[in-house]
């Protein structure tokens, strides 16, 4: 039964593809209607034609994403697991390891509509509305911090936002700079006189030894600065503490505390109450985070505070793709959890 009904959809989708000359041919299925067409012409180019009517704004688009796409994506378009980040990477495309996103790579605004329209949520795609949609590209802008919350996207400003990375592609010119360049024979054997390896592998060692390696060059061990004594620690307040560790479910998907925590998109942050910025082990910060721990700067309770009402405008160029505590009783609320978390 179910070869019988894929021969039937095949059937009809080639047929309605190929016109009535094959349908009649094949004596299957038949031409589709052009509503039915027009259901699924869901084209948004470049240029933004085939962009809908309607608008949408970051809030509400929040509450939509919540329900509808931070399952894989996280609460704050940070990703979880494998699934795709939307959101961070700003100024990392010149890195060894760039974080290609929505907002730090994607050229046009309009490819982000098509594809959520088309294929979002997954496993039930095309089930969200027009307004649902702008409305959720609007807060994945939102989370990149390109707009503030209250921007009302819709199909009248659409064209005018010009994303970051707009000007980081050229066309494709190959056909006419280059494919004249190999249009002979190509060379099989004894094209040159001599190979040498001019670079190694970085990744795997797979560069084949082909003279006696150097002398080995004994490393200078890395000088490590003696720990400042730490202050007496205050007493914890038990009760903000509490409330705390309520409001560190948002902060879960990227940062682990606790006994066995490990690096995960974001730093452990054991013992960071007090500490130097940017010194977890291991942990590969961004350019501005490197930036300011050279600089000194100590994540003091109110210098934390200060980051978790808005990341992004505390640090321009942080990976950190949080949208922020705006309640300072909620920000010092989560301070006060991540004191009971000491190195």
């Amino acid at each position: 039964m179910l070869k019988y009904l894929k021969s039937i959809t095949f059937a009809f989708t080639f047929c309605a593809v190929t016109g009535p000359v094959l349908a009649e041919k094949l004596g299957l299925g038949r031409v589709a209607l052009p509503a039915e067409v027009a259901a699924w012409d869901w084209d948004i180019n470049a240029l933004g034609e085939g962009l809908p009517s309607g608008s949408g704004d970051a809030l509400v688009g929040e509450e939509i994403f919540a329900e509808k796409c931070a399952a894989c994506h996280g609460d704050f378009a940070e990703g979880i697991d494998n699934w795709p980040k939307l959101a961070g990477g700003a100024d990392t495309l010149d890195y060894e390891d760039p974080l290609k996103t929505v907002g730090s790579y994607w050229p046009h605004l309009t490819t982000a509509y098509d594809y959520i329209k088309r294929s979002m949520p997954y496993g039930n795609a095309g089930s969200l509305t027009d307004d649902e949609v702008y409305a959720i590209v609007a807060y994945i802008l939102y989370s990149n911090d390109l707009i503030d919350d209250d921007f009302v996207l819709s199909d009248e400003n659409f064209m005018e936002f010009e994303m970051p990375n707009a000007a980081g592609f050229v066309v494709d010119d190959r056909a006419e700079a280059e494919y004249r360049i190999w249009s002979g024979a190509p060379c099989m054997k004894n094209c040159k006189d001599s190979v040498e390896i001019t670079m190694r592998a970085l990744v795997l060692d797979v560069t084949p030894d082909l003279e006696a390696p150097a002398e080995a060059v004994t490393p200078v061990a890395a000088v490590t600065p003696e720990p400042e004594p730490e202050a007496e620690s205050a007493a914890i307040d038990l009760e903000l503490a509490a409330a705390g560790k309520k409001l560190f479910k948002k902060c879960k998907s990227c940062h682990q505390v606790g006994e066995s925590a490990k690096n995960k998109s974001g730093p452990v942050l054991n013992g960071v109450v007090n500490h130097a910025a940017g010194s977890v082990d291991g942990f590969r910060y961004s350019k501005a985070m490197k930036a300011v721990a050279e600089g000194g700067l100590i994540w003091t309770e109110d210098e934390l505070a200060l980051f978790l009402n808005k990341p992004k405008a505390y640090l321009k160029g942080t990976k950190m793709s949080f949208a922020g505590l705006r309640k300072a009783a909620d920000q010092f609320a989560v301070i006060e959890y991540l004191k009971t978390f000491t190195k």
